[in-house]
């Protein structure tokens, strides 16, 4: 019975598998970012915006208008006529995370004689985070008849 060496016979083979390992390691390694924002203010509060608040409310709408449109207010008290002012008040926490990832690696396969693998890796990553508060005070003056007598707001962002 004739004895085949094995080692002879895959020698050929080596160059492709070590090209192919390489191949697939280059095409492994990249980068990544990844963006998350958190979530800001409950969704009835995401309608409450100084742009919405001047486009839906009008002087001579009714207070049951103004509900429909931009939900209850916080507080509801009297002027000194006795009519009734709305106060709304909205602020919300916006939190951004921002997150970059970079990897790259190589593999290196044996040729020749020499049948051992070794490998070299390095990663880095880097992020960031930010918070905005915003502020949003509506004051709604209501006149005898239950109608909007005036509108006053401020807006703040820090």
């Amino acid at each position: 019975m004739a004895q085949v060496d094995c080692s002879e016979r895959n020698r050929g083979n080596r160059p492709v598998i070590g090209f192919f390992l390489t191949s697939l390691l280059i095409l492994s390694s990249g980068c990544m970012t990844a963006g998350r924002t958190g979530p800001g203010v409950a969704e009835a509060e995401e309608e409450m915006t100084l742009g919405n608040v001047q486009r839906r409310i009008d002087v001579g709408m009714s207070s049951a208008e103004v509900v429909e449109r931009i939900g209850s207010p916080n507080i509801v008290t009297t002027d000194a006529d006795r009519n009734e002012v709305w106060v709304y008040d909205r602020f919300a926490t916006e939190a951004r995370y921002e997150r970059t990832s970079l990897g790259l690696g190589l593999l290196i396969g044996g040729f020749g004689s020499s049948s051992g693998l070794g490998g070299v890796g390095a990663s880095r990553s880097s992020g960031y985070q930010s918070r905005t508060q915003r502020t949003l005070t509506v004051v709604i003056r209501f006149d005898a008849d239950q109608q909007v007598r005036s509108l006053a707001y401020h807006a703040s962002r820090f």
